[in-house]
Protein backbone atom coordinates (compact mmCIF):
# COMPACT_ATOMS: atom_id res chain seq x y z
CA UNK A 1 0.00 0.00 0.00
CA UNK A 2 1.16 3.55 -0.72
CA UNK A 3 1.93 5.73 2.28
CA UNK A 4 2.69 9.41 1.81
CA UNK A 5 2.72 10.11 5.60
CA UNK A 6 5.37 12.65 6.60
CA UNK A 7 5.54 14.36 2.64
CA UNK A 8 4.43 17.61 1.75
CA UNK A 9 3.09 17.77 -1.83
CA UNK A 10 2.42 20.61 -4.41
CA UNK A 11 0.02 20.20 -7.13
CA UNK A 12 -0.39 23.28 -9.83
CA UNK A 13 -3.67 23.58 -11.24
CA UNK A 14 -5.46 21.76 -8.36
CA UNK A 15 -8.51 23.45 -7.91
CA UNK A 16 -10.10 21.76 -10.96
CA UNK A 17 -10.43 18.07 -12.71
CA UNK A 18 -7.21 16.22 -12.75
CA UNK A 19 -5.48 18.19 -10.32
CA UNK A 20 -8.57 18.13 -7.44
CA UNK A 21 -8.55 14.56 -8.04
CA UNK A 22 -4.41 14.08 -7.78
CA UNK A 23 -4.45 16.53 -4.53
CA UNK A 24 -7.45 14.36 -3.00
CA UNK A 25 -6.11 11.49 -3.82
CA UNK A 26 -2.40 12.07 -2.60
CA UNK A 27 -3.86 13.33 0.80
CA UNK A 28 -5.92 10.53 0.74
CA UNK A 29 -2.47 8.42 1.32
CA UNK A 30 -1.15 10.70 3.75
CA UNK A 31 0.56 13.95 2.39
CA UNK A 32 0.10 17.75 3.33
CA UNK A 33 -1.22 18.95 0.02
CA UNK A 34 -0.70 22.62 -1.36
CA UNK A 35 -2.62 23.76 -4.43
CA UNK A 36 -2.55 26.69 -6.54
CA UNK A 37 -5.08 28.79 -7.91
CA UNK A 38 -5.60 31.70 -10.04
CA UNK A 39 -9.18 32.48 -10.13
CA UNK A 40 -10.88 29.82 -9.22
CA UNK A 41 -10.95 30.78 -4.79
CA UNK A 42 -13.96 28.98 -3.93
CA UNK A 43 -13.12 25.71 -5.94
CA UNK A 44 -9.64 26.23 -4.40
CA UNK A 45 -11.14 26.58 -0.96
CA UNK A 46 -13.27 23.25 -1.17
CA UNK A 47 -10.63 21.46 -2.48
CA UNK A 48 -8.29 22.70 0.28
CA UNK A 49 -11.28 21.45 3.37
CA UNK A 50 -11.65 18.48 1.85
CA UNK A 51 -7.86 17.62 1.85
CA UNK A 52 -8.20 18.60 5.85
CA UNK A 53 -11.01 16.46 6.27
CA UNK A 54 -8.62 13.89 5.52
CA UNK A 55 -6.39 14.42 8.63
CA UNK A 56 -3.37 16.67 6.43
CA UNK A 57 -2.78 20.15 6.62
CA UNK A 58 -3.51 21.89 2.97
CA UNK A 59 -2.61 25.24 1.41
CA UNK A 60 -3.89 27.45 -1.68
CA UNK A 61 -1.95 29.68 -2.93
CA UNK A 62 -3.16 32.52 -5.25
CA UNK A 63 -0.26 32.05 -8.21
CA UNK A 64 0.11 32.24 -11.72
CA UNK A 65 2.12 29.16 -13.13
CA UNK A 66 3.07 31.64 -15.94
CA UNK A 67 5.26 33.57 -13.59
CA UNK A 68 8.21 33.08 -12.39
CA UNK A 69 8.35 34.85 -9.23
CA UNK A 70 5.15 33.10 -7.87
CA UNK A 71 6.57 29.67 -8.58
CA UNK A 72 9.57 30.57 -6.38
CA UNK A 73 7.20 32.21 -3.77
CA UNK A 74 5.12 29.36 -3.34
CA UNK A 75 7.48 27.05 -3.03
CA UNK A 76 8.90 29.03 -0.09
CA UNK A 77 5.77 29.55 1.20
CA UNK A 78 4.50 26.12 1.12
CA UNK A 79 8.06 25.30 2.91
CA UNK A 80 7.46 27.30 5.85
CA UNK A 81 3.82 26.42 6.31
CA UNK A 82 4.06 23.39 5.59
CA UNK A 83 7.31 21.98 6.81
CA UNK A 84 9.04 21.18 3.68
CA UNK A 85 8.43 19.74 0.27
CA UNK A 86 9.24 16.51 -0.98
CA UNK A 87 6.48 15.99 -4.12
CA UNK A 88 5.84 18.54 -7.29
CA UNK A 89 2.74 17.43 -9.76
CA UNK A 90 2.85 19.81 -12.05
CA UNK A 91 -0.62 19.82 -14.02
CA UNK A 92 -1.57 23.60 -14.73
CA UNK A 93 -2.11 23.72 -17.94
CA UNK A 94 -4.72 25.15 -20.85
CA UNK A 95 -5.71 24.97 -24.48
CA UNK A 96 -6.48 27.62 -27.20
CA UNK A 97 -7.43 25.67 -30.25
CA UNK A 98 -6.70 26.60 -33.80
CA UNK A 99 -5.65 25.67 -37.18
CA UNK A 100 -1.98 26.39 -37.72
CA UNK A 101 -2.60 28.67 -40.51
CA UNK A 102 -4.83 30.55 -38.46
CA UNK A 103 -3.58 30.38 -34.80
CA UNK A 104 -2.20 34.00 -33.13
CA UNK A 105 0.85 34.94 -32.18
CA UNK A 106 -1.46 34.88 -28.44
CA UNK A 107 -2.77 31.88 -28.85
CA UNK A 108 0.29 30.14 -29.71
CA UNK A 109 2.49 32.27 -26.40
CA UNK A 110 -0.19 31.74 -23.73
CA UNK A 111 -0.55 28.14 -23.98
CA UNK A 112 3.32 27.45 -24.51
CA UNK A 113 3.60 30.15 -21.44
CA UNK A 114 1.24 28.37 -18.98
CA UNK A 115 1.73 24.65 -20.17
CA UNK A 116 5.32 24.47 -20.57
CA UNK A 117 6.87 27.84 -18.90
CA UNK A 118 4.20 27.01 -15.95
CA UNK A 119 6.43 23.90 -15.50
CA UNK A 120 10.00 25.27 -16.12
CA UNK A 121 9.10 27.46 -13.14
CA UNK A 122 8.19 25.56 -10.71
CA UNK A 123 10.51 22.64 -11.11
CA UNK A 124 13.18 25.32 -11.35
CA UNK A 125 11.68 26.41 -7.95
CA UNK A 126 11.47 22.93 -6.02
CA UNK A 127 14.36 21.09 -7.34
CA UNK A 128 17.31 23.26 -5.10
CA UNK A 129 14.97 21.91 -1.93
CA UNK A 130 15.24 18.38 -3.40
CA UNK A 131 18.56 18.69 -4.59
CA UNK A 132 19.98 19.71 -0.55
CA UNK A 133 17.44 17.14 0.93
CA UNK A 134 18.40 14.30 -1.83
CA UNK A 135 14.99 13.24 -2.06
CA UNK A 136 12.67 14.25 -4.35
CA UNK A 137 9.57 13.41 -6.76
CA UNK A 138 8.69 15.32 -9.77
CA UNK A 139 5.51 14.04 -11.78
CA UNK A 140 4.54 15.85 -15.28
CA UNK A 141 1.11 15.64 -16.46
CA UNK A 142 0.92 15.87 -20.28
CA UNK A 143 -0.75 14.38 -22.68
CA UNK A 144 -1.10 11.98 -25.61
CA UNK A 145 -1.11 14.11 -28.11
CA UNK A 146 2.71 15.54 -26.82
CA UNK A 147 3.43 12.05 -28.44
CA UNK A 148 1.45 11.87 -31.61
CA UNK A 149 0.35 15.64 -32.25
CA UNK A 150 -3.15 16.37 -32.88
CA UNK A 151 -5.14 18.35 -35.67
CA UNK A 152 -5.99 21.79 -34.41
CA UNK A 153 -3.66 21.53 -31.44
CA UNK A 154 -0.59 22.83 -32.92
CA UNK A 155 0.63 24.85 -29.92
CA UNK A 156 -1.33 22.16 -27.25
CA UNK A 157 0.60 19.51 -29.26
CA UNK A 158 3.88 21.37 -28.82
CA UNK A 159 3.50 22.25 -25.09
CA UNK A 160 2.98 18.81 -24.30
CA UNK A 161 5.48 17.32 -26.45
CA UNK A 162 8.11 19.76 -24.71
CA UNK A 163 6.91 18.17 -21.62
CA UNK A 164 7.77 14.96 -22.44
CA UNK A 165 11.55 16.10 -23.22
CA UNK A 166 11.80 18.21 -20.36
CA UNK A 167 10.93 15.27 -17.99
CA UNK A 168 13.51 13.03 -19.56
CA UNK A 169 15.96 15.35 -19.20
CA UNK A 170 15.81 16.39 -15.88
CA UNK A 171 15.68 12.66 -15.00
CA UNK A 172 19.38 12.50 -16.44
CA UNK A 173 20.18 15.92 -14.52
CA UNK A 174 18.84 14.94 -11.38
CA UNK A 175 19.04 10.86 -10.81
CA UNK A 176 22.33 11.39 -8.76
CA UNK A 177 20.48 13.02 -6.33
CA UNK A 178 17.74 10.40 -5.33
CA UNK A 179 15.30 12.89 -7.54
CA UNK A 180 12.70 10.97 -10.48
CA UNK A 181 11.01 12.76 -12.60
CA UNK A 182 8.30 10.68 -14.25
CA UNK A 183 5.02 12.06 -16.38
CA UNK A 184 1.71 10.89 -16.98
CA UNK A 185 -0.20 10.96 -20.57
CA UNK A 186 -3.74 11.14 -20.23
CA UNK A 187 -5.53 10.89 -23.07
CA UNK A 188 -9.81 11.81 -23.14
CA UNK A 189 -10.58 11.91 -19.24
CA UNK A 190 -13.73 13.38 -17.89
CA UNK A 191 -13.12 16.65 -16.93
CA UNK A 192 -14.65 20.33 -17.24
CA UNK A 193 -11.99 20.67 -20.07
CA UNK A 194 -13.32 18.12 -22.39
CA UNK A 195 -17.07 18.29 -21.10
CA UNK A 196 -16.75 21.89 -23.80
CA UNK A 197 -15.48 19.98 -26.56
CA UNK A 198 -17.78 19.63 -29.54
CA UNK A 199 -19.76 16.39 -29.57
CA UNK A 200 -18.48 15.38 -33.13
CA UNK A 201 -15.02 15.95 -31.88
CA UNK A 202 -15.43 14.11 -28.24
CA UNK A 203 -17.42 11.45 -30.26
CA UNK A 204 -14.76 10.81 -32.94
CA UNK A 205 -11.94 10.56 -29.90
CA UNK A 206 -14.56 8.32 -27.86
CA UNK A 207 -14.50 5.59 -30.79
CA UNK A 208 -9.99 5.72 -30.72
CA UNK A 209 -10.13 4.36 -27.34
CA UNK A 210 -10.36 0.34 -27.47
CA UNK A 211 -11.97 0.42 -24.08
CA UNK A 212 -14.65 2.28 -25.17
CA UNK A 213 -14.98 4.73 -22.28
CA UNK A 214 -13.78 8.11 -21.16
CA UNK A 215 -11.09 7.72 -18.16
CA UNK A 216 -11.70 9.19 -15.18
CA UNK A 217 -9.34 12.16 -13.09
CA UNK A 218 -9.58 9.68 -10.08
CA UNK A 219 -7.51 7.34 -12.76
CA UNK A 220 -4.98 9.54 -13.17
CA UNK A 221 -4.38 10.14 -10.18
CA UNK A 222 -3.83 6.60 -9.06
CA UNK A 223 -0.65 6.71 -11.68
CA UNK A 224 0.53 10.04 -10.02
CA UNK A 225 0.06 8.59 -6.73
CA UNK A 226 2.67 5.84 -7.78
CA UNK A 227 4.97 8.08 -9.11
CA UNK A 228 4.79 10.36 -5.85
CA UNK A 229 5.91 7.08 -3.96
CA UNK A 230 8.57 5.38 -2.69
CA UNK A 231 6.84 2.37 -4.64
CA UNK A 232 8.65 3.74 -7.85
CA UNK A 233 12.09 4.91 -6.38
CA UNK A 234 13.71 2.92 -9.25
CA UNK A 235 11.87 4.39 -12.29
CA UNK A 236 12.59 7.70 -13.59
CA UNK A 237 12.45 9.49 -16.75
CA UNK A 238 9.13 7.57 -17.78
CA UNK A 239 5.97 8.38 -19.33
CA UNK A 240 3.32 6.38 -18.90
CA UNK A 241 0.00 6.83 -20.33
CA UNK A 242 -3.39 6.69 -18.74
CA UNK A 243 -5.90 6.53 -22.24
CA UNK A 244 -7.70 3.43 -22.10
CA UNK A 245 -5.54 2.50 -24.95
CA UNK A 246 -6.05 5.50 -27.43
CA UNK A 247 -3.16 5.65 -28.58
CA UNK A 248 -2.86 2.25 -29.78
CA UNK A 249 -5.92 2.25 -31.31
Amino acid sequence: MIDLKGKTAIVTGGSLGIGTAIATKLASLGANVAINFRKHDAEAKAVVENCEKLGVKSLAVKADVASFDDAQKMVAQVCDHLGGLQILVCNAGINWDGVSWKMTEEQWDKVIEVNLKGYFNYCRAAIPVFREQAYGKIVNVTSINGIRGKFGQSNYAASKGGIIGFTKTLARELGSKNINVNAVAPGLIETEMVAQMPEEAKNKSLQEIVMARLGQPEEVANVVAFFASDASRHVTGQVLNVDGGQLIA
